[in-house]
């Protein structure tokens, strides 16, 4: 019993914390942090993963919407002439031709298929600044925005598949290749028209004759490229110029094409993810402001994501052989590889 002193109880003694105690309670609650830090961002890896995938699947289920409406895949990238606009120029993307059939048909009616409509059309740029999360990658560290080339513009973290280097494949020859010759900011490039999204293309369901289970249709670069100097930089097929930018030419790959910048569209050149060491050179089709060849890369650990003709994703490691990845972008060369 405490004692009292005139009359009134003392109070009982009360002692707190000592330093020592409260440095090890904190040290523990340090532990705790590291130990659960690594399973959140896990946690938050796989569920970008799964929303990456899902609009990559929407994306495949809004190509075949596109295919029952008008009896064909769009284009890759397009010029404004014949069935894709009138004026000629730059274009529209597949992204445009896509937007009805991934619930973005109000966009759609205010875009204008006219002169250069994938570049400086006034009307049209004002869209571009629009994001849509469906052709936005959430585990990609770039920016949704680029502004190097002609204004601010949403940037696409996928690119349709315009087909592969021949040389790819042991044996294959394909005349339905372009391979540019320019030099500067847009030099060369290799350009196919042998996938289901090339330049200009009107690719059908029965011309996949290799199946359509066994032929990618778009992919992810939603990764930074990094240069031999060290430089991070965003050299999406888009270059700046937005998810609308389509081709200056009218024809297709191996049929009068002349264009080694089909933007919003690669030509498999080069293996999943190999993103460093990279020169400004445009005659690698990797470059400032031309990237026909921009390798498929993403912000997952270990590989990128890819839409197959027949509406399902699938998961390609980056171990997945050159001579895979070209099978799987050729819509025709009678080889078949089924991704796992």
């Amino acid at each position: 019993m405490p004692q009292l002193l005139s009359g009134r109880r003392m109070p009982a003694d009360r002692r707190g914390f000592t330093l020592i105690e409260l440095l090890v309670v904190i040290a523990i609650i340090a532990i705790l942090i590291g130990l659960l830090l690594p399973a959140v961002q896990k946690i938050r890896e796989a569920a970008n993963r799964m929303k990456c995938s899902n609009n990559l699947k929407q994306i495949s289920l809004g190509l075949h919407g596109h295919h029952d409406s008008l009896g064909r895949f769009p284009p890759g990238s397009a010029s404004d002439a014949g069935v894709f606009g009138t004026g000629g120029g730059y274009g529209s993307s597949w992204m445009i031709f896509l937007l009805p059939y991934v619930e973005q048909d109000n966009l759609y009616r205010r875009w204008q298929f006219t002169g250069n409509s994938g570049w400086n059309n006034a009307n049209n740029v004002a869209i571009t600044v629009d994001k849509l999360s469906v052709y936005m990658c959430p585990s990609s560290p770039l920016p949704p925005t680029y502004a190097p080339n002609g204004g601010t513009k949403i940037q696409g973290d996928y690119v349709a598949i315009a087909g592969a280097t021949p040389t790819l494949v042991p044996g294959y020859t394909d005349s339905r290749t372009y391979t540019g010759s320019g030099s500067g900011c847009c030099g060369a490039g290799i350009v196919s028209g042998s996938g289901v999204l090339p330049p200009n293309g009107q690719v059908t369901i029965a011309g996949i004759t290799d199946g359509t289970s066994n032929t990618m249709v778009v992919s992810e670069h939603g990764d930074w490229i990094t240069t031999n100097t060290g430089a991070k930089v965003d050299w999406r097929s888009a270059n700046g110029h937005g998810f609308g930018m389509g081709t200056a030419e009218s024809a297709v790959p191996g049929s009068g094409y002349g264009n080694e910048r089909p933007f919003n569209t690669t030509t498999v050149r080069y293996s999943i993810n190999q993103s460093k060491g990279w020169a400004d050179d445009c005659t690698l089709g990797v470059c400032t402001n031309n990237s026909s060849n921009t390798p498929l890369r993403s912000g997952h650990t270990g590989g990128v994501n890819v839409a197959l003709g027949d509406g399902s994703v699938r998961f390609l490691t980056n171990a997945t052989t050159l001579t895979m990845l070209a099978q799987l972008a050729f819509r025709d060369d009678g080889t078949s590889f089924t991704p796992p």
